[in-house]
C-alpha cells in the first residue's frame, strides 16, 4: 500500500519545508505490530506550478492514498486536483488535512472529491484511518475525521496528543535530511494560550504543550551535524515561558553558535536578560504588534499598553538584536487615521522590518463568527481578506495597502532603519506621511501597483535616492540632502558587504613573497567603493542622522571609502583619493606599478598600501 502525501507552498523559501508531511511519515513509519508496512513518500510544488503536470507527477508515482496539506495559499488549487485525480483514477482515495480542512470541513466535502478531511494534528487520526482501511473496516466513528455520509457531513473531533515526545520525530527519522542545510522549520510547541479573535493559532482550550527538552537538545545536534544554516523557530510565543526560553537560548548559543534562528516572541514578555541572550547570538525575532490602538486592540482581546511595549522594545534595541513587527490593518474598529498612527508609532521603534498584512477574516476563528455582527465585509474564499468594515472603506483600505506597499519597498527591503527616522525627522515629516509622499511619487512614475516583489535590491536603493533627491527639494532642505544621501548610500553598500563572502586572505608567508606592484591584481567581489560628500567615518561618528546639526557642523568635503567584510563584521576603511583611484583601476590586467606611476603615487607608498589592502581582504591576486 502506497501513501503519497503532497505540499504546495506558497514561494520558494528556506521556510518551504514539508514538515507537517514529514511528521505524519514518521509516525506512520514507526507502526508496530501486525499491521502491514505502509509505504509513505511526499512531494513539495509551489503555487503557480502547472496543475497537470503536478496531475501527472502524483499519478506517475501509483499511489492508492494521496493526502494534501491544506493552508489559505493553495486551498484552491488543491482542491482543483482533488477533482482532477478524482477523475483520471476514480478508485484512489484522496483526503486532506491542516488548518484549512480543520476550519471549513463542511465547505471543503461540499465542492471538493475528498474522501475524508483530517481534523486537527494527524499523526494519531491518520494511523488509525490507514490501519482501518488496510483491514478492509469502515472509518466510521474514526475520531478527528469528517466526511460524507448518506445523512450529510459526520464530522468529529480529536484530543491534541497530550505527550508530544511520545510523537517520533521527523528530523531524528531521518525524513528531512535533504532540505536541512537550505532551511529547518523546527516546532518546539503546539498551540497558543492567547485567544486573538483573529487567529487561528488560539482556537480550542488554549493550552500550550512544549516538546521535551532532551528530544529538542537531540535534534539540536542533528541539524547542525546535518548543516543547518537557518532555523525558523515554530513556537507562537517562544518566551511564553521565560526560564524554558533562556535555557533553550543557553543551549542554541552553545550547540549552535553558527545558525541564524528566527523566533515569534510577545514583547510585554521580554526581560533584559531575554534581550541579552537574543543579542549574543545570531538570531531575528518577529513580534505581533498588530496594532498601535489600544481600543482596536482590545476588541480583538490582544490588550496593549503602548508605554510597555516601547519599554520593552528599547532592550531589545539596547543589545542590537535584530527584529520585524507584524501589523494588520482593518481590524474592527481600526481606520485608515488610525493605521498611520500605527505606523507612526511602530517605526519609531526602529524595527528592521515590517510585515504588513490586511485583515483576514479566517473561517473558524471567533473574528469569523462575529463579521456579520461587525459587519465586516470580506473575501469568503482564500485569502478572506477585508473588503469594507463601518470604520474603514474600500477605499480607505486600497490607501492604506498602498502605503503598506510604500513601506515594504522604502523601509524594510530597502533595508533603512539606521537612517529613516533622522532623515524624516530632517524633513520635518511624519513617517506615515513621508511614505505617503513615496506611495504618491511612485503612482507618477507609473508604479503604484508595483509591491516589493517586483523590484532588485538595487533598483529600491536607486528608488530612495531618487525620491529623496526630490522631496529634500520640495520641501525646502536641499541643503540636508547631500549628508542624507551620504547615509542612504552607506548603509545600502554595507548591507550588500554583510551578505558577501569574505575574499580569502593571504598569510604572511604569502604575502612576502609577492610582488605586489608586478602580480595583477583585483578588487575582491566583497568590496564595495563608494564616493560620499562629507567625511563617511565623521558621520558615522555621530551614529543616527541628525541632518540638522550634522550639517551646521561639518563641511561637506568629500570622501572616498572602501567597505569590506573582516571577521565577521564589516569593516570601512576611507582613502585618500589616489588610493581610491588605484584600487578602481585594478582589473586584473594591468601591474599597479604602472597605475601607480600614472597616479603619481610613490612606489614605495603604493606597496605599502596594497600590502595592507590585501592582508585585509580588499585586494586580492587575480
Amino acid at each position: 500500500m502506497h501513501l503519497h502525501l503532497v505540499t504546495i507552498h506558497a514561494f520558494h523559501s528556506p521556510q518551504a519545508v514539508p514538515l507537517a508531511a514529514a511528521c505524519l511519515k514518521a509516525s506512520l513509519d514507526a507502526r508496530s505490530g501486525t499491521v502491514r508496512p505502509v509505504a509513505v513518500s511526499f512531494a513539495d510544488y509551489f503555487s503557480g506550478d502547472s496543475l497537470a503536470e503536478i496531475s501527472r507527477s502524483i499519478l506517475a508515482v501509483r499511489p492508492d492514498f494521496v493526502g494534501f496539506s491544506l493552508y489559505v495559499w493553495n486551498r484552491d488549487e488543491c482542491l482543483t486536483l482533488a477533482n482532477m485525480l478524482r477523475r483520471e483514477l476514480p478508485s484512489l482515495t484522496v483526503f486532506a488535512g491542516g488548518p484549512e480542512a480543520t476550519a471549513d470541513p463542511s465547505g471543503l466535502l461540499a465542492v471538493a472529491g475528498f474522501d475524508f478531511l483530517v481534523l486537527g494534528e494527524g499523526e494519531v487520526t491518520l494511523r488509525e484511518v490507514i490501519d482501518r482501511l488496510e483491514e478492509g473496516v469502515s472509518i466510521e466513528g474514526v475520531s478527528g475525521i469528517a466526511r460524507r455520509t448518506v445523512s450529510g457531513i459526520e464530522q468529529s473531533r480529536r484530543a491534541p496528543v497530550a505527550d508530544l515526545g511520545a510523537l517520533p520525530s521527523p528530523y531524528l527519522s531521518g525524513i528531512l535530511d535533504s532540505s536541512i542545510p537550505a532551511g529547518v522549520l523546527w516546532q518546539l510547541t503546539r498551540g497558543c494560550s492567547f485567544g486573538c479573535d483573529f487567529c487561528f493559532d488560539g482556537m480550542g482550550d488554549r493550552t500550550v504543550r512544549r516538546f521535551p527538552t532532551g528530544r529538542l537538545e537531540a535534534e539540536l545536534d542533528y541539524l547542525v551535524h546535518h548543516g543547518a544554516s537557518q532555523v525558523v523557530v515554530l513556537d507562537s510565543t517562544f518566551n511564553m515561558d521565560g526560564s524554558r526560553a533562556k535555557a533553550l537560548l543557553r543551549l542554541i548559543r552553545k550547540k549552535a553558535p553558527h545558525v541564524h534562528f528566527h523566533f515569534e516572541a510577545r514583547a510585554e514578555l521580554l526581560d533584559a536578560e531575554q534581550a541579552r541572550l537574543f543579542g549574543s547570538m545570531k538570531c531575528s525575532l518577529q513580534i505581533g504588534l498588530q496594532t498601535a490602538d489600544p481600543a482596536v486592540s482590545r476588541s480583538v482581546r490582544r490588550p496593549l499598553n503602548r508605554r510597555e511595549f516601547a519599554e520593552k522594545i528599547g532592550l531589545l534595541n539596547r543589545e542590537g538584536v535584530v527584529f520585524g513587527f507584524d501589523l494588520i490593518f482593518g481590524l474592527p474598529g481600526d481606520s485608515l487615521a488610525r493605521f498611520r498612527e500605527t505606523l507612526d508609532f511602530a517605526l519609531g521603534l526602529y524595527p528592521n522590518s515590517l510585515a504588513i498584512f490586511p485583515l483576514a477574516v479566517l473561517p473558524g476563528t471567533v473574528l469569523a463568527s462575529r463579521a456579520e455582527e461587525l459587519k465586516l465585509r470580506h473575501l469568503p474564499n482564500p485569502p478572506y481578506t477585508i473588503l469594507e468594515s463601518p470604520s474603514f472603506s474600500a477605499d480607505d483600505l486600497l490607501a492604506a495597502k498602498r502605503l503598506a506597499d510604500a513601506c515594504d519597498i522604502f523601509y524594510s527591503r530597502g533595508k533603512s532603519v539606521a537612517w529613516f527616522n533622522g532623515i524624516v525627522a530632517g524633513l520635518r515629516m511624519s513617517p506615515a506621511e513621508f511614505l505617503g509622499a513615496f506611495s504618491s511619487w511612485l503612482e507618477k512614475k507609473g508604479e503604484k501597483d508595483c509591491t516589493e516583489k517586483d523590484y532588485q535590491d538595487e533598483d529600491i536603493h536607486q528608488l530612495q535616492r531618487g525620491f529623496l533627491s526630490e522631496i529634500f527639494v520640495l520641501r525646502k532642505s536641499k541643503r540636508l540632502l547631500a549628508a542624507a544621501l551620504d547615509y542612504v548610500e552607506y548603509h545600502h553598500q554595507y548591507a550588500v558587504t554583510l551578505l558577501a563572502v569574505p575574499a580569502r586572505v593571504l598569510s604572511r608567508r604569502e604575502l612576502a613573497r609577492i610582488d605586489l606592484l608586478s602580480q595583477p591584481l583585483i578588487i575582491a567581489a566583497s568590496t564595495r567603493l563608494a564616493v560620499f560628500s562629507y567625511e563617511i567615518l565623521e558621520l558615522l561618528d555621530v551614529g543616527e542622522p541628525d541632518l540638522q546639526f550634522l550639517c551646521s557642523r561639518l563641511q561637506p568635503a568629500g570622501s572616498f571609502a572602501a567597505i569590506y567584510p573582516r571577521s565577521g563584521e564589516v569593516a570601512t576603511e576611507s582613502l585618500a583619493e589616489p588610493y581610491f583611484h588605484l584600487l578602481k583601476r585594478l582589473d586584473g590586467t594591468v601591474a599597479a606599478r604602472r597605475i601607480a606611476k600614472e597616479l603619481a603615487l610613490p612606489l614605495e607608498d603604493a606597496q605599502e598600501f596594497l600590502a595592507f589592502a590585501v592582508a585585509e581582504g580588499i585586494v586580492c591576486l587575480a
